[in-house]
Protein backbone atom coordinates (compact mmCIF):
# COMPACT_ATOMS: atom_id res chain seq x y z
CA UNK A 1 0.00 0.00 0.00
CA UNK A 2 1.09 3.36 -1.03
CA UNK A 3 2.00 5.98 1.91
CA UNK A 4 -1.25 8.60 2.11
CA UNK A 5 -0.16 12.06 1.76
CA UNK A 6 -1.77 15.41 3.14
CA UNK A 7 -3.76 17.05 0.60
CA UNK A 8 -4.95 20.41 0.69
CA UNK A 9 -7.62 21.84 -1.76
CA UNK A 10 -10.11 24.65 -2.03
CA UNK A 11 -12.95 23.37 -4.23
CA UNK A 12 -15.76 25.48 -4.73
CA UNK A 13 -14.29 28.03 -2.75
CA UNK A 14 -14.44 25.59 0.31
CA UNK A 15 -11.33 24.29 1.95
CA UNK A 16 -10.82 20.71 1.71
CA UNK A 17 -7.98 18.75 4.12
CA UNK A 18 -7.68 15.20 3.98
CA UNK A 19 -4.99 12.11 3.62
CA UNK A 20 -4.96 10.53 0.11
CA UNK A 21 -2.73 8.48 -2.00
CA UNK A 22 -0.44 10.29 -4.36
CA UNK A 23 -2.15 8.09 -6.96
CA UNK A 24 -5.25 8.66 -6.98
CA UNK A 25 -6.86 10.29 -9.19
CA UNK A 26 -8.18 13.77 -8.81
CA UNK A 27 -12.09 13.14 -10.94
CA UNK A 28 -12.49 10.50 -8.16
CA UNK A 29 -11.34 12.37 -5.22
CA UNK A 30 -13.85 15.29 -6.63
CA UNK A 31 -16.57 12.48 -6.71
CA UNK A 32 -15.84 9.63 -4.33
CA UNK A 33 -14.57 11.88 -1.33
CA UNK A 34 -15.86 14.82 -1.84
CA UNK A 35 -19.29 14.32 -2.76
CA UNK A 36 -18.89 16.81 -5.63
CA UNK A 37 -20.51 14.94 -8.41
CA UNK A 38 -20.93 17.58 -11.45
CA UNK A 39 -17.36 16.51 -13.06
CA UNK A 40 -18.21 13.14 -14.68
CA UNK A 41 -16.20 9.86 -15.37
CA UNK A 42 -16.35 9.67 -19.59
CA UNK A 43 -13.45 7.75 -21.31
CA UNK A 44 -11.02 8.16 -18.55
CA UNK A 45 -8.38 9.07 -21.03
CA UNK A 46 -8.95 13.08 -21.39
CA UNK A 47 -10.05 13.26 -25.07
CA UNK A 48 -14.13 13.42 -23.71
CA UNK A 49 -13.27 16.34 -21.42
CA UNK A 50 -16.30 15.22 -19.40
CA UNK A 51 -14.15 15.67 -16.31
CA UNK A 52 -13.30 19.24 -16.74
CA UNK A 53 -12.29 21.61 -13.76
CA UNK A 54 -10.99 24.56 -13.61
CA UNK A 55 -7.56 24.59 -11.63
CA UNK A 56 -5.96 27.55 -10.60
CA UNK A 57 -7.48 29.48 -13.42
CA UNK A 58 -6.68 26.45 -16.18
CA UNK A 59 -9.28 24.38 -17.68
CA UNK A 60 -8.10 21.02 -16.56
CA UNK A 61 -9.45 17.17 -17.29
CA UNK A 62 -9.27 15.86 -14.16
CA UNK A 63 -9.54 11.67 -14.96
CA UNK A 64 -5.57 12.12 -15.76
CA UNK A 65 -4.48 14.37 -12.82
CA UNK A 66 -3.42 12.86 -9.82
CA UNK A 67 -4.80 14.91 -6.63
CA UNK A 68 -0.95 14.88 -5.26
CA UNK A 69 -0.63 16.98 -8.24
CA UNK A 70 -3.61 19.18 -7.77
CA UNK A 71 -2.22 19.72 -3.58
CA UNK A 72 -2.74 23.28 -3.03
CA UNK A 73 -4.55 23.87 -5.93
CA UNK A 74 -7.91 25.95 -6.17
CA UNK A 75 -10.54 24.32 -8.20
CA UNK A 76 -13.72 25.40 -9.57
CA UNK A 77 -15.93 22.64 -10.83
CA UNK A 78 -19.91 23.05 -12.10
CA UNK A 79 -21.06 23.07 -8.81
CA UNK A 80 -18.82 25.96 -7.84
CA UNK A 81 -20.07 28.20 -11.64
CA UNK A 82 -23.79 28.49 -10.34
CA UNK A 83 -26.89 27.68 -8.02
CA UNK A 84 -30.15 26.38 -8.32
CA UNK A 85 -32.33 30.08 -8.66
CA UNK A 86 -29.30 31.37 -9.47
CA UNK A 87 -27.79 30.09 -12.82
CA UNK A 88 -24.85 31.26 -14.12
CA UNK A 89 -25.43 32.72 -17.93
CA UNK A 90 -24.23 29.97 -19.81
CA UNK A 91 -26.10 27.80 -17.75
CA UNK A 92 -29.34 29.60 -18.59
CA UNK A 93 -28.00 30.42 -22.29
CA UNK A 94 -27.84 26.20 -22.61
CA UNK A 95 -31.20 25.49 -21.25
CA UNK A 96 -32.73 28.36 -23.64
CA UNK A 97 -30.70 27.14 -26.83
CA UNK A 98 -30.79 23.34 -26.24
CA UNK A 99 -27.28 23.20 -25.72
CA UNK A 100 -27.71 19.89 -24.71
CA UNK A 101 -29.45 16.71 -24.73
CA UNK A 102 -28.11 13.61 -22.53
CA UNK A 103 -26.81 16.13 -20.47
CA UNK A 104 -23.26 13.99 -19.56
CA UNK A 105 -21.13 16.24 -20.82
CA UNK A 106 -22.75 19.54 -19.77
CA UNK A 107 -20.67 19.92 -16.64
CA UNK A 108 -17.79 19.49 -18.30
CA UNK A 109 -18.92 21.99 -21.08
CA UNK A 110 -19.96 24.64 -19.25
CA UNK A 111 -17.21 24.66 -16.76
CA UNK A 112 -14.88 24.63 -20.05
CA UNK A 113 -17.09 27.01 -21.85
CA UNK A 114 -16.85 29.37 -18.79
CA UNK A 115 -12.90 29.65 -18.75
CA UNK A 116 -13.26 30.57 -22.99
CA UNK A 117 -15.55 33.19 -22.18
CA UNK A 118 -13.09 34.55 -19.86
CA UNK A 119 -9.93 33.99 -22.04
CA UNK A 120 -12.22 35.52 -25.16
CA UNK A 121 -15.33 37.45 -23.96
CA UNK A 122 -16.76 37.73 -27.26
CA UNK A 123 -15.60 34.99 -29.53
CA UNK A 124 -16.44 34.04 -33.00
CA UNK A 125 -18.16 30.70 -34.12
CA UNK A 126 -14.34 29.19 -34.85
CA UNK A 127 -12.97 30.87 -31.43
CA UNK A 128 -15.64 28.78 -29.71
CA UNK A 129 -15.02 25.66 -31.94
CA UNK A 130 -11.58 25.28 -31.29
CA UNK A 131 -11.94 26.35 -28.17
CA UNK A 132 -14.20 23.91 -27.17
CA UNK A 133 -12.22 20.70 -28.98
CA UNK A 134 -11.40 19.39 -26.12
CA UNK A 135 -14.86 18.40 -25.05
CA UNK A 136 -16.92 15.61 -26.45
CA UNK A 137 -20.59 15.56 -26.96
CA UNK A 138 -22.26 12.70 -28.63
CA UNK A 139 -25.81 14.03 -28.69
CA UNK A 140 -25.74 17.68 -30.15
CA UNK A 141 -23.88 17.93 -33.13
CA UNK A 142 -22.32 21.27 -30.94
CA UNK A 143 -24.59 23.94 -33.47
CA UNK A 144 -26.66 24.27 -30.02
CA UNK A 145 -23.51 24.59 -27.75
CA UNK A 146 -22.15 27.12 -29.79
CA UNK A 147 -25.43 29.02 -30.07
CA UNK A 148 -25.53 28.66 -25.94
CA UNK A 149 -21.85 30.10 -25.79
CA UNK A 150 -22.71 33.14 -28.20
CA UNK A 151 -25.81 33.98 -26.49
CA UNK A 152 -23.58 33.70 -22.87
CA UNK A 153 -21.11 35.85 -24.21
CA UNK A 154 -23.71 38.23 -25.02
CA UNK A 155 -25.72 38.51 -22.28
CA UNK A 156 -22.32 38.33 -20.20
CA UNK A 157 -20.79 41.56 -22.02
CA UNK A 158 -24.49 43.16 -22.04
CA UNK A 159 -23.87 42.92 -18.26
CA UNK A 160 -20.90 44.06 -17.49
CA UNK A 161 -21.07 47.44 -20.28
CA UNK A 162 -24.31 47.76 -18.18
CA UNK A 163 -22.17 48.44 -15.00
CA UNK A 164 -19.66 50.53 -16.24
Amino acid sequence: MAKKMHIKLKVNGKEEEFLAEPRELLIYTLRERLNITGPHIGCETSHCGACTVTINGKSVKSCTMFVAQADGADITTIEGIGAAGNLHPLQEAFKEHHGLQCGYCTPGMITRAAKLLEEIPSPTEEQIRFGMAGNICRCTGYQNIVKSIQAAAAQMNAAREAAE
